[in-house]
């Protein structure tokens, strides 16, 4: 079994500072938080850029101080979101793609997303995997829904995607696929062979999910945008607080823990020096 792969998805788009006072805003915020959640036992963290009054943005300029600090922090992969809000404009949502990251999400199919509606028509899934591939950046593909993964092996097929692919399966999202294990294990059984995987549980299915997926094999990831508390009713500290936590369940498990340069072997992602 291959050492665990932890992300840490430090802000998302929707968390607020009213819901989780300790939400990263900033990019100075978010270096930090990256730091931390390294320092922690991550290895990967995902990130969507705020305004400074917390609005979401897709702005290349802010991802670029996002990304520099970051770096300047820790050595952690940067994992930059090409989702951001449901509201974004599709060049909007490319726009941290030309700052070259090594790794970028890309979501294969329109879903429900609470009260709205996340769009990935085929053209903008078609233009994101070919800006991907033509940059040498790696596709994290999101799955909300079991037709995503179909979705992804017809980008496969056109020779826009390159095996091996890796996988998010995002569960628990209200209007999308349930926060189950029998609907991960369904997921897991659907993607090629030698593909790797992820599994982000929303809100209270996170560690339930997180430590069914590190006994298969897959890896995990927390953070406060798919949960700000730590346990019932009581808010997390900090992303590396969650981190940490499925550090220590890993290790009663015999899972090692992925160093960046080791996430980034077993993912395939190639040096961009």
């Amino acid at each position: 079994m291959s050492k665990l792969i932890i992300t840490a998805a430090l802000t998302g788009a929707e968390v607020t500072k009213e819901q989780q006072p300790n939400l990263p805003i900033t990019p100075e915020e978010i270096a930090l938080a990256a730091r931390e959640a390294y320092e922690a036992g991550a290895s990967i963290v995902h990130v969507h850029a705020r305004l400074a009054d917390g609005t979401p943005t897709q702005s290349k300029e802010v991802y670029g101080q996002i990304q520099r600090l970051v770096a300047a922090a820790c050595p952690a992969i940067f994992q930059p979101s090409t989702g951001g809000a449901v509201w974004h404009t599709a060049q909007e949502r490319l726009q941290p793609l030309e700052l070259n990251p090594e790794m970028a999400t890309l979501s294969t199919g329109t879903c429900n997303f609470g009260t709205d509606i996340f769009a990935n028509p085929q053209e903008f899934m078609e233009e994101a995997a070919r800006i991907m591939l033509e940059r040498g950046i790696k596709p994290e593909i999101e799955v909300f829904e079991a037709g995503m993964i179909d979705n992804a092996l017809r980008l496969l097929r056109k020779g826009l995607l390159q095996e091996p692919l890796h996988f998010n399966f995002v569960l628990g999202v209200p209007g999308a696929m349930a926060g189950t294990v029998r609907n991960l294990a369904f997921l897991v059984d659907s993607i090629p062979p030698g593909s790797t995987w992820t599994v982000s549980g929303i809100g209270r299915q996170e560690t339930p999910l997180a430590v069914v997926a590190m006994a298969m094999g897959g890896h995990v990831r927390v953070g406060f945008e798919d949960n700000i508390y730590y346990r019932r009713g009581e808010l997390a500290t900090s992303n590396g607080q969650l981190v940490a936590r499925i550090v220590r369940i890993a290790q009663e498990l015999g899972r090692e823990i992925a160093t960046p340069a080791e996430a980034r072997e077993i993912l395939g992602i190639a040096s961009k020096t």
